[in-house]
């Protein structure tokens, strides 16, 4: 499990450990200068190795100056850049040993940071307030002459908490090219823009495991998150049996012209190991599908009236409604009568649109379904927390999984699963794991097949969505530049083997 802390948990760790009398403030601030040193020269083995570090007045500024001594001590030329003087007890200790080596300059010249490697310890995650045009100009500044930008926690006018931009005027239009966090990474790690703006992410151990795992255990709740693991391959793998074994996925799909969505939903489906996948379309569109499905198999559904029968006939185990669905009188029918089945549940696209439209239908989500909104469809299904520019996207996630008793999967890039209760779990598609491909017509109703093919096969509901995330991106990153959706499906046994 690898947590993502809030900057308030972050600093309730630190706090546990000082307390107990088991590490001093200083020694931390040592132990993530060290870290961020020892990632630096990792990236960057400069034959002519200078350095600029910008320091704040907090703890982040501490750990400035602990980085400057020692690059220093390493033969660096380094120049230590301070409009403000240290604040805090432990980074005074740290600016005056520092000042023993070299000065504070309070003015920066181009000069300076030509050829430099400039170290960001402005303020980290503890931002309380937008920061100044003036610090965010010393940023831009390091951007104007090219230089590596190193960022100490976060890089400074970036929420730790949000992943939002906070600072005042204009903020720089590159992000760091590294990022050093200590213990954990932090929610603005995950969500954009902060997470799109943090180069490289590099997170150290400081010796706090014993107060983070505390922190686990202590009844945090729906506080604590934590990023979307590597799959088990015991989990995904088929161990004998036959089909019926394996669960079988019911799939909705639209009217003549409309099928493709739900077919693709149904592949994937397939792929990820369900034992049997039906697409249940209007008696009109059966030819259409039938032209185009094999190993998927293809039954009528009239109306509503007749789901109860075909569920109990088909045996089914779980339930796919949305893709390509549409928006009339017979479909809302559908989403009511595929609540009202107790079977787990994927809704999707047109599914939340009618949701959104229909209270009575809300009043049916129940704790087997998983909702998987856009933010424009998220935005219709809860205008108002929408609308609240305090919350976070894993805030506004979360509390929509409270309100609707189900989960809540926010797709994006910095996609979050969220809970009725438990961790929210991200997956940044970020970074190493960046998938822009995936902004394709269709990929969405792929990701509602792998998540609704992985509760037929009795995942539990909250971890078959984020393994339906994680393996959507897997998948992708195994197709790259080109990938369209039908391509995500036949990239699933590459992936299922990889993990085995």
């Amino acid at each position: 499990m690898v947590e993502i802390l809030t900057s308030a948990q972050m600093r309730a760790v630190e706090a546990a450990a000082i307390d107990s009398g088991r590490v001093t403030g200083l020694e931390l601030m040592e132990r993530a200068g060290a870290g961020v040193v020892a990632a630096l020269l990792a990236m960057w083995p400069l034959a002519a190795p200078r350095a600029v570090v910008l320091c704040g007045p907090g703890n982040n500024g501490g750990d400035g100056y602990v980085i400057a001594r020692l690059l220093a001590a390493r033969g660096w030329d380094v120049r230590a850049w301070a409009p403000l003087p240290a604040m805090s007890p432990d980074a005074a200790t740290n600016a005056t040993r520092w000042g023993e080596i070299g000065p504070v300059q309070s003015a920066l010249a181009p000069e300076d940071l030509a050829g430099a490697v400039v170290v960001d310890a402005l303020f980290g995650t503890g931002l309380a307030r937008p920061v100044g045009a003036e610090f965010i100009r010393a940023l831009a500044q390091a951007q104007e002459a090219d230089a590596p930008i190193v960022a100490v926690d976060i890089l400074s006018g970036l929420c730790a908490d949000t992943g939002q931009i906070r600072a005042e005027g204009e903020f720089i239009a590159r992000g760091a090219d590294l990022t050093v966090t200590f213990q954990a990474a932090k929610r603005g790690h995950m969500l954009l823009p902060a997470g799109g703006m943090s180069g490289a992410l590099h997170v150290v151990d400081i010796g706090l495991t014993e107060e983070l795992n505390a922190l686990a255990q202590g009844g945090t709740g729906s506080e604590m998150a934590v990023a979307a693991p590597r799959p088990s391959a015991a989990r995904l793998h088929k161990a004998g049996g036959h089909k019926f074994n394996h669960g079988h996925v019911l799939i909705f799909s639209g009217g003549v012209g409309r099928g493709g969505a739900a077919r693709l939903a149904a592949r994937a489906a397939l792929r990820v190991g369900a034992g049997l996948v039906t697409l249940a379309c209007p008696p009109a569109a059966l030819i259409e599908n039938a032209a185009r499905l094999d190993a998927v198999m293809l039954r009528a559904l009239p109306d509503a009236d007749a789901l109860p029968a075909l569920i109990k006939d088909l045996r089914a185990s779980a339930l796919c409604v949305g893709p390509g669905l549409g928006l009339g009188g017979r479909e809302s029918a559908l989403v009511e009568a595929a609540l009202r089945s107790g079977l787990p549940v994927v809704l999707d696209a047109d599914a939340l649109t009618l949701i959104a439209r229909d209270t009575g239908l809300r009043d049916l989500l129940h704790a087997g379904c998983v909702l998987t909104p856009h933010e424009g469809e998220f935005r219709r299904l809860w205008p108002d927390l929408a609308a609240d520019l305090t919350l976070s996207k894993c805030d506004r996630a979360q509390q929509a999984a409270r309100e609707a008793g189900t989960i809540v999967l926010l797709k994006g890039e910095d996609t979050v699963v969220a809970r009725p209760d438990g961790w929210p779990v991200f997956h940044a598609a970020l970074r190493e794991r960046a998938a822009p491909e995936l902004a394709t017509a269709g990929s969405g109703d792929v990701l509602a097949g792998l998540i609704a093919g992985l509760m037929a096969r009795e995942v539990p509901v909250p971890e078959a969505a984020a393994t339906g995330t994680w393996l959507h991106v897997e998948a992708a990153r195994q197709i790259g530049p080109g990938l369209i959706a039908e391509d995500l499906p036949e990239a699933l046994p590459a992936v299922l083997r990889a993990l085995r």
